[in-house]
């Protein structure tokens, strides 16, 4: 499976054309352009036209495309799905998925669009019944014909529909957050954290990226270009990680560890399920740094 970073996903409006096209500049790793949310009902049309213009004109280099398309239950999702399978995009972020029968029709909605099989599925994670379905929705990623490849939070959306108060530390939050974090590594996904709105506040945003990352999510999810620095140097493997990891793996792949489950490394006793986890790290810098491990 070919790991891709996902530290940074900045959402675009796919009306505002100006924005779409300063894109191509920014350093973050996902481009989600937003069809849902961001854009006014009298602005849909006009919002799906640009965003797939801006991917058929290209520039946007080696960064990941997604675009949030409208909920199937309203009146331009199905449309947005016929226009999104053939504009380039990677992957398709689906809003208001809450059982496994939506991602099954979302999936066959891209087949019937004639989608190609490299663009993916995304989902949303932002229902009551989402998170109380986390296991058998995610389960879906299993089912080749379901595409699913990524969860998206939508933490403001959870808190709106429970009443929870977003405050420092997310308190209320973290439950659901480590449901969907279980159900993503169960079935082989990655996760994306929620937004942090207040953007000027960079410290406020890195101690929420970190406390993502320390919960096991693979990137944040950004509302403005003034995060995506801080949101990526956040879930990057720094030089001391890195250094470690490699000693681990080649203590690992010395002849005499081959079959030992556990080994003692510099005064700890470390598992093989250690070496893994750096294995991925040294997998996730080696993407970023765009060459091979």
């Amino acid at each position: 499976m070919t790991i891709r970073p996902r530290r940074s996903a900045l959402y675009l409006p796919g009306s505002n054309a100006r924005a779409l096209d300063k894109a191509r500049g920014l350093p973050a790793d996902v481009i989600i352009i937003d069809l849902e949310d961001a854009v006014a009902p009298e602005a849909k049309a006009l919002a799906r036209e640009q965003a797939c213009a801006a991917l058929s004109q290209g520039g946007y280099g080696d960064r990941e495309m997604v675009i949030r398309i409208n909920s199937l239950a309203s009146e331009w999702g199905h449309a947005d799905i016929a226009s999104v399978a053939k504009s380039g995009a990677h992957a398709i972020l689906v809003p208001k998925v809450s059982t496994p029968g939506d991602v099954m029709m979302t999936a066959a909605e891209m087949r019937k669009a004639c989608a190609p099989d490299h663009l993916r599925l995304w989902i949303m994670m932002e229902t009551p019944m989402a998170i109380l379905n986390a296991d058998s929705l995610v389960r879906t990623a299993r089912d080749p014909n379901a595409r699913l490849d990524v969860l998206v939070m939508g933490t403001n959306d959870l808190a709106r529909e429970t009443r929870a108060r977003i405050t420092p530390g997310r308190a209320a939050l973290l439950p659901w957050l480590a449901t969907c974090v279980a159900a993503a590594r169960a079935y082989g996904a990655d996760l994306l954290d929620g937004v942090y709105g207040d953007f000027r506040n960079i410290e406020g945003l890195r101690a929420e990226c970190e406390q993502a990352r320390d919960m096991g999510m693979d990137g944040k999810t950004l509302i403005h270009p003034d995060q995506i620095a801080v949101c990526n140097e956040t879930f990057t493997p720094d030089a001391n990680e890195l250094a470690w990891a490699r000693k681990l793996v080649a203590a690992f792949d010395a002849p005499e560890n081959a079959a030992k489950g556990a080994i003692a490394l510099d005064g700890r006793m470390v598992e093989r399920l250690h070496a893994d986890i750096a294995r991925r790290n040294l997998e996730i810098a080696a993407a970023i740094a765009g060459r091979a491990v």
